[in-house]
C-alpha cells in the first residue's frame, strides 16, 4: 500500500491539519524525512518495511518530502504492495525539523518517532525502543555515547570536532544527554504531539527542542547504544547549517 497525497504549499498551524493528512492510528509510525533521496530510499525502505513486516505491532512508515526536486517520492512506488502501510505527504516548508513535525503532527499512533534516510542506525534497535516505551518512558534516543555503543564506521576527523562542539553546546539544554544527534528517535505519541505544537525549529536542532520541551514536563528520556555507521551523503553542512544550530541550541537553552 502506497498512499502519496498531494503536496500542498503553505504552513498550516499544527493544531490546524488537514483531516485528509491524518492517518489511521497504528501501534508504531514511522517517519523517514527525506530531501533529495531518491538514490537511498528504495533500500532504506526495503529494509523498514521488511523489518516491521516481522513485529507483532501494527505499523506504518511515512516518508515526508521536504520540497525535494528529484522525485524522491517516487521511490515509493515499487512497494505500493507491501505488507506494512507505506504512506508519502509533503513538507514545503524547508528544514529536517519541519519535515520530522509534520509527520509527527499528522500521526494518531500509539508510538512515533524518526529515522534517517540513510539507515545509520539498525532498524533493528526499534526492538528496544518499543520494548521501553511500552514500560512507560517517554522517548526512546539512540545514542552512540552510551555504554555499549559501537561505530561501525567512523565519522570524519572535522565531523567528529563539529559534533563535540555541538555536544557541549545542548548540554546546556539537555544536561545529563550523551547524544543528541543521532537520527533515530521514538516517543509516545500523545505526548510528542503536545510537544510539536510550541516548538518552532526548523533546522537541525529541532530534536534538542522537543527533547527540551518533554524533559522540562518532567518526562522520561533514555538513550540507547547503537552500532551505528557513518553513511555518506548527509545533507548537514557544517559551513551553512553551523552557526544556525548552535545559535537555535542557545535560544532553547534560554527558555528552560
Amino acid at each position: 500500500m502506497v498512499s502519496v497525497p498531494p503536496v500542498r504549499p503553505g504552513r498550516a498551524p499544527l493544531d490546524e491539519i488537514p483531516p485528509w493528512l491524518t492517518r489511521p492510528p497504528v501501534d508504531l509510525e514511522l517517519i523517514v524525512p527525506a530531501y533529495n533521496e531518491a538514490r537511498r530510499l528504495p533500500s532504506t525502505l526495503a529494509d523498514d518495511l521488511a523489518f516491521l513486516a516481522g513485529r507483532p505491532w501494527s505499523s506504518a512508515v511515512v516518508v515526508v518530502d521536504n520540497d525535494s526536486a528529484d522525485g524522491t517520492l517516487d521511490a515509493l512506488r515499487p512497494f505500493e504492495h507491501a505488507d506494512v502501510p507505506l504512506y508519502g505527504i509533503g513538507c514545503s516548508d524547508h528544514g529536517k525539523g519541519a519535515a520530522v513535525r509534520r509527520g509527527i503532527a499528522t500521526s494518531s499512533a500509539r508510538f512515533v518517532g524518526f529515522a534517517d534516510a540513510d539507515n545509520a542506525t539498525p532498524i533493528g534497535t526499534l526492538d528496544t525502543a518499543v520494548e521501553l516505551l511500552e514500560a512507560g518512558v517517554s522517548a526512546v534516543i539512540a545514542s552512540r555515547r552510551a555504554p555499549g555503543a559501537h561505530y561501525e564506521v567512523e565519522q570524519s576527523a572535522a565531523r567528529r570536532c563539529g559534533g563535540w562542539v555541538f555536544r557541549r553546546l545542548t548540554r546546556l539544554a539537555l544536561p545529563g544527554i550523551a547524544d543528541t544527534q543521532c537520527g533515530f528517535k521514538f516517543f509516545d505519541g500523545p505526548l510528542v504531539r503536545e510537544a510539536v505544537r510550541t516548538c518552532h525549529v526548523d533546522g537541525f536542532a529541532f530534536d534538542v527542542e522537543i527533547l527540551a520541551h518533554l524533559l522540562r514536563e518532567g518526562r522520561t528520556v533514555v538513550e540507547v547504544p547503537v552500532n551505528w555507521t557513518d553513511i555518506p551523503g548527509s545533507t548537514f553542512s557544517a559551513r551553512r547549517h553551523g552557526l544556525r544550530s548552535m545559535t537555535d541550541i542557545i535560544r532553547i537553552s534560554v527558555s528552560r
